[in-house]
């Protein structure tokens, strides 16, 4: 008999994708055998590229994976449930992460009792990994190249060129 996985959503600023974001969504394939990568808009966080920009970043990186990427705004308990998704993948680097997440999750919880989540770990070398620390060390000269997609890199090196 053959055993089905679950699709997963994974949502994210992704501003920018980091090494971090793809590792976590080859992981969350190979655990649900596919995944949705959901692109949020979040005004509140100023993002340096646009949703359009992102989910294209994110698709140019992906090959041949099951994943497909979309942008939304909204509730992510609210997008799950109108593509039919009941998995929420997180990801979790520190403890940190873990405090902020675990009452998200326990909030979705409560807005959809049939969607759960699920807290995956990147690799070691992306723990401490976050857009905001890359646009951060990049904003004040540091080089940041070996924790993005090259293509990323490029983009990243355009934008703050252009600013």
């Amino acid at each position: 008999m053959t055993e089905l996985k679950p699709r997963a959503l994974y949502a994210g600023t992704f501003d920018p994708m980091t090494l971090g974001h793809l590792d976590l969504i080859k992981r969350g394939v190979k655990l649900f055998g596919s995944l949705l990568v959901a692109v949020a808009e979040n005004r509140s966080k100023a993002p340096l590229f646009s949703p359009e920009e992102r989910v294209q970043m994110i698709r140019n990186e992906l090959g041949d994976l099951p994943v497909e990427v979309v942008r939304f705004d909204g509730l992510v308990v609210d997008e799950a449930h109108a593509r039919g998704i009941s998995i929420l993948m997180r990801g979790v680097r520190t403890f940190t992460d873990f405090e902020y997440e675990y009452p998200m999750a326990m909030t979705n919880r409560r807005l959809n009792e049939d969607i759960e989540s699920v807290f995956v770990m990147p690799n070691e070398l992306y723990a401490y990994v976050s857009s905001r620390l890359i646009k951060e060390v990049y904003a004040g000269g540091g080089e940041i190249e070996q924790f993005l997609p090259h293509a990323v890199h490029v983009a990243l090196k355009k934008r703050f060129t252009n600013k």
